[in-house]
């Protein structure tokens, strides 16, 4: 059974924080290789950023030509050249940027991964190892943080090394977050309300804490299951969450039917309903009200179409109608007037 050392503890509760522009960076890097056409193929590049011993912040990265052998996972190849003189290059431009590790887009650890991870011990002590999932199938944060550590068994067998997991997210300064809201307003569809966003960002999240909740239950089972040697370092932060989570079944206490936390939270609840609920009632009222008013246009627009149509014709007939008149009096005069001749010979 592994025992946790103080540098293991130092290593969990540090914090990693990736700019968007990585997530951007390793993507396009993914799309222009041929990795993207086999799933057991990956790319690898350089993290660079601060590292202060508590606080990892990954702010920028670059692509390493790296090549590998598919049925041999000891064999690889990376080059250290290309390394150093990007690392150069990017010293001259931005000198808070160091290198202080290295990113492979995964999606699951290998195992020449320590291997690679003691190379780049060459340029910094401790190096960090980003994998960042260019194809996520769920939600969630698509990056993972590891530091290497000696991992120490309690038989006395030789300590060997292994990755510990590091909690990361997804974090931006100001500038990068106006890069990305223009970025994002180029595929977010314009149709889609702010009430709508809202609710499937809502949703993603839940199903990014189901997800977690359902690697939690499958952990725990395989322990129990003696799959798995107990971690009292996992354990521990468990009983954190579990110890942080609120107290719903509290007993009854002055009468009240629930907590005073159940109380509140399903006041709060039934607000956020009723505001959906009232939102779509006036978005469907205003939906049929301008089809009302559509309908009206049209009927108004071919009633006119009609009253003109009439008016067009009764103007045809008046106007026959005069041509004909001066005809038929003259036709009337001459027949007046064979009339009289008639009569004078008579």
């Amino acid at each position: 059974m592994p025992t946790t050392t103080q540098e293991t503890l130092s290593l969990v509760s540090r914090s990693v924080s990736v700019a968007p522009l990585v997530l951007l960076s390793v993507v396009d890097h993914y799309n222009r290789t041929d990795a993207n056409t086999s799933k057991s193929k990956r790319v690898v590049g350089v993290l660079l950023g601060q590292n202060d011993g508590k606080n990892v912040r990954v702010s920028n990265s670059f692509a390493v030509p790296f090549e590998e052998d598919e049925k041999d996972p000891t064999v690889w190849f990376i080059d250290h050249n290309y390394i150093e003189n990007m690392n150069d290059m990017f010293k001259k431009v931005n000198a808070r940027e160091k290198l202080i590790g290295w990113y492979h887009s995964g999606p699951k650890l290998r195992a020449s991964d320590l291997e690679i991870n003691e190379l780049f011990k060459r340029y910094t002590p401790n190096p960090l190892l980003v994998i960042i999932d260019v194809q996520p199938k769920e939600s969630g944060v698509p990056t993972d943080a590891y530091f290497a550590t000696e991992e120490i068994k309690d038989d006395g067998t030789t300590a060997s090394k292994t990755f510990v997991h590091i909690p990361s997210i997804i974090e931006a300064e100001e500038a990068e977050e106006i890069g990305v809201e223009h970025l994002l307003r180029d595929i977010r569809d314009v149709a889609v309300g702010t009430l709508s966003t809202r609710v499937t960002n809502q949703l993603q999240s839940l199903q990014g804490l189901h997800f977690h909740l359902r690697d939690i239950q499958i952990y725990l089972q395989k322990v129990l299951d003696g799959e798995l040697p107990v971690n009292h370092t996992i354990l521990g932060n468990l009983q954190d969450i579990f110890n942080l989570l609120p107290n719903l079944s509290t007993p009854k206490s002055g009468g009240k039917a629930d907590s005073d936390l159940q109380h509140a939270m399903s006041i709060k609840t039934n607000d956020q309903l009723m505001a959906i609920y009232l939102s779509s009632l006036i978005r469907a009222i205003t939906a049929f009200h301008d089809l009302i008013e559509n309908k009206n246009q049209n009927r108004q627009q071919a009633e006119e179409k009609e009253a003109a149509k009439k008016e067009e014709a009764a103007n045809g007939k008046d106007g026959e109608k005069k041509e004909g008149g001066p005809a038929a009096n003259g036709d009337a005069r001459e027949g007046d007037k064979e009339k009289e001749g008639k009569e004078k010979k008579k």
